[in-house]
Formats: structure tokens, sequence, C-alpha cells
């Protein structure tokens, strides 16, 4: 097995992670909707379900989302080529990554922390996740445009990149929307581009025949 061989086969693999990490958060979380019966589902905030009934779960969910943050972002690192490789949408899917864990586990221990610290901590992991993952998104999909394997996909990557960044900004700026659906329509956005793209990286071809070319002006 050539280098280029073993790069698409680790994508593959990396690609298999992501999707995995990808379907057990949308499941264990959308399940979560149903089964809490104390909260309301359009008012309250994905996080406030990573505390009490099924609390933990939802914890092994956010955590086994980030694993698939970083799979992802170390997939498109195998899987592209020449120009279409950049060492920016990695770096932020792995901060991402780092600060999603970070957003899971703070809170819990924000809720026996009387001096606010953990509450912080909490809300800048969060804010960091969702600015430095739907950045990735953008960054990645316009890259993918210098890979001619990569080309044909890449309108509709951005475009549904483009749609999650708006949807959070829409969510950040427009105070009167019901907090727990805008922010769960951002989610489902993200996690609706990661999942395409996972599994489209665990379906690359087996062999790259075509090289990387600047794309189309």
């Amino acid at each position: 097995m050539n280098a280029r061989e073993s790069s698409g086969t680790a994508a593959r693999a990396l690609g298999a992670i992501g999707l995995a990490g990808v379907a057990v958060f949308a499941l264990v979380c959308g399940a979560a909707q149903v089964m809490r019966a104390d909260l309301d589902w359009i008012a309250a905030p994905l996080s406030y379900y990573l505390t009490g009934a099924y609390g933990d779960g939802v914890i092994a969910a956010y955590l086994g989302l980030s694993v698939g943050l970083a799979a992802i972002g170390l997939g498109f690192r195998r899987a592209l080529h020449g120009r279409a490789r950049s060492a920016a949408p990695l770096l932020l899917f792995l901060v991402a990554a780092i600060a999603l864990a970070l957003t899971a586990l703070s809170e819990k221990a924000k809720l026996h922390d009387a001096s606010g610290a953990w509450a912080l901590v909490h809300l800048l992991a969060a804010q960091t996740t969702f600015l430095c993952v739907t950045v990735a998104m953008l960054l990645q999909s316009w890259r993918v445009r210098y890979d001619m394997s990569w080309r044909p996909r890449s309108t509709p990557m951005l475009a549904l990149a483009v749609l999650a960044f708006a949807a959070l900004w829409l969510h950040v700026l427009a105070r009167g929307l019901p907090r727990g659906a805008s922010q769960k329509i951002v989610i489902v956005l993200i996690l609706a581009w990661l999942a395409w793209a996972s599994y489209r990286l665990w379906h690359a071809p087996r062999e790259r025949r075509t090289p990387s070319f600047p794309p189309p002006r």
C-alpha cells in the first residue's frame, strides 16, 4: 500500500468515526428531548439536558461528538491533497472538539461552584464550540474546491455551512426567539453538515486518480 492509498484508508476510517459520533449525539440528545418531561424543548437549551435524568448519557453523547469532530478534521487532512489541504480547518475542528468536551463536563461542575467560575467556563466553552465548528465548516467547504475529487460537493457543502453560520448569528442576535428552539435549529444544521461530510469521507474512493487543481473562477 502506497502513501496515498494509506491516507485514503485512514480518511475512510476517520469518516466512519465521525459519522458514529454524530449519529450517537443525534439519537441520544433527540431521545432526551422526548423523555425529559420536566423540560420544555422549545425554551430549554440543550445544555440543560446535561444534568438531571439521563444527564450522564447526554454527557457521553457530547464526548462522543467531540471525538467525532476531531476525526472529521483529521479525515479531511488525510483525504485532501495539494492546495486543498489546509491546517486552519483542522485546528478549528480540534479546538471545537476540546471546547465541546469542556462544555459537557463543566455543566455538572458549575452546580457545585458558588464562585461562578465553572459557569463562566461553560459559557465560554459553548460559545467557542459553536463559533469554531461553524467557521471550520465554512473553511473546509471552501478548501475542497481545490481538489478535483471533492469539487462537485463543494457547493452544497458551502451552502449548508453558510446556512448554519447565518442561523448561529440569528440565534445570537435575535434575543426574542425561543432560546431552546433556535439553538437546536443551529445544532441540527451543524449535525447535517457533519453527517454528510463524514459520510463522504467514509465512502471516499479507494484510489485517487485525479490531481488537485485551483477552483474555477
